[in-house]
């Protein structure tokens, strides 16, 4: 499978100026490829292909005196962006169509230079390299100062160079990750337990085994500092330099918590793939819970992210990932005798099973629950189980007030 591995970068003052002009030069190439796009559609002409953008946006513009500029850049950052263009229009119109999963996508859009993100990417062909001393040769860029903080498991197929919206400077390697160096890297045992999860947010997560996963809440605890930088922020003059300043200080503390949080993600996450056989976890409607009065804490808690990580390192490491749906009433079922029991208040931690008399702590049951519904959970003799079957409640089956025999006859005797 391909991985990205991203490192920062040290570009010297000459090198960001170089940068910046390669961040420019692809911004103007995507622009005028929308902007001919949006002009065929306007005259009701067939869309240019990307052959015919190529040659109009790339080969012919540097002949040309308003675009002599982009011959200063390598030819394949901007041929990448014309590649960017097609991919985002070719998702746009999959959204349309219905045939691409996920979210709707709006048609593709300006880039503007005051954007947050600039990124530009080199295949191989641009003839980029790493050299003996660990710097990355770019094209009419340089040698380029890489913190290396491991060791590259193959030959990258591409570079992406990104500026974040904090001024920092990231490398990003596509890699081929080997399946026979991954399994070696983290054996697979058949004696490793499974596990259910259960992510809430009094704690981050709750697994089936009992463990609890405490919560960092990284926006919360930061949220005075963030407070301060916005507060100086917003009485700056716009246009001005010092808010330049301000702004950069509020998109470093932002770049702190994200990258913290990240951290938290990936090593509980390794940690869980490492120690477990088969994760199983409840498809969450993130989404829905970010637009609630609980958006904040929901979007502090990085659910969507922490699960994606989860998914893809249990395929790289020969690891069962299971998404149990949404409406499986986990927290309503008991995880003894399997009776559901009924909904119940957020404020309820704890409640005891009306049928069997069990004391069940909410998420822990849960998490239980998440394993039992994955197929997951084993006896002693490490053969599948699930929750025995019992008698449908009077609250959640039959005819309230009829009994089914009598019901059962008058429809025979009817027909």
């Amino acid at each position: 499978m391909q991985l990205r591995y991203a490192f920062r970068l040290d570009p010297g003052p000459g090198q960001r100026v170089a940068l910046a002009r390669a961040f420019g030069c692809a911004r103007v190439v995507y622009n005028d490829a929308v902007a001919a796009r949006e002009r065929a559609r306007r005259e009701g002409a067939a869309f240019p292909s990307a052959g015919v953008l190529s040659k109009m946006l790339i080969t012919e513009a540097k002949q040309s005196p308003g675009r002599q500029w982009l011959s200063e850049v390598s030819a394949v950052i901007l041929q990448q962006a014309l590649r960017d263009v097609e991919r985002a229009y070719t998702n746009y119109f999959s959204s349309l169509k219905g045939s691409r999963q996920g979210a709707r996508v709006g048609a593709p859009r300006f880039k503007s230079k005051r954007d947050a993100r600039q990124a530009i990417r080199f295949t191989a062909n641009a003839r980029w390299k790493i050299n003996e001393a660990g710097r990355l040769l770019l094209p009419k860029i340089g040698e380029v100062k890489v913190r290396w903080s491991r060791t590259l498991p193959s030959v990258p197929s591409s570079v992406t160079v990104i500026r974040d919206a904090a001024g920092r400077y990231f490398a990003s390697f596509v890699i081929e990750t080997d399946p026979g160096a991954d399994l070696a890297r983290m054996p697979e045992v058949d004696n490793l337990p499974s596990v259910g999860i259960d992510l809430g947010l009094t704690h981050f997560a709750v697994l089936s085994d009992g463990r609890v996963i405490d919560s960092p809440r990284f926006l919360r605890r930061a949220e005075k500092k963030l407070k301060k930088a916005q507060r100086e922020l917003s009485r700056k003059q716009k246009g001005s330099k010092n808010r330049e300043k301000a702004r950069l200080r509020v998109a470093r503390a932002h770049a702190q918590v994200a990258d913290a949080r990240r951290e938290f993600h990936h090593q509980l996450s390794t940690q869980l793939i490492r120690e477990s056989q088969a994760v199983a976890v409840e498809d969450l409607a993130v989404t829905a819970l970010a637009r609630t009065r609980l958006g904040k804490s929901v979007h502090d808690a990085g659910w969507a992210q922490f699960l994606a990580m989860l998914e893809y390192k249990a395929q790289r490491y020969a690891r069962v990932f299971v998404k149990v749906g949404r409406f499986e009433p986990t927290s309503q079922v008991c995880s003894v005798c399997g009776v559901k029991d009924g909904p119940k208040p957020l404020h309820v931690r704890t409640w005891t099973c009306t049928h069997c008399g069990t004391v069940h702590d909410r998420d822990h049951n849960a998490a239980k629950n998440v394993q039992q519904a994955a197929g997951l959970a084993v006896t002693a003799c490490r053969a599948q189980v699930r929750p025995e079957l019992v008698p449908a409640q009077r609250e959640e089956a039959g005819s309230h007030g009829i009994h089914t025999g009598t019901r059962a006859a008058q429809r025979h005797s009817t027909r």
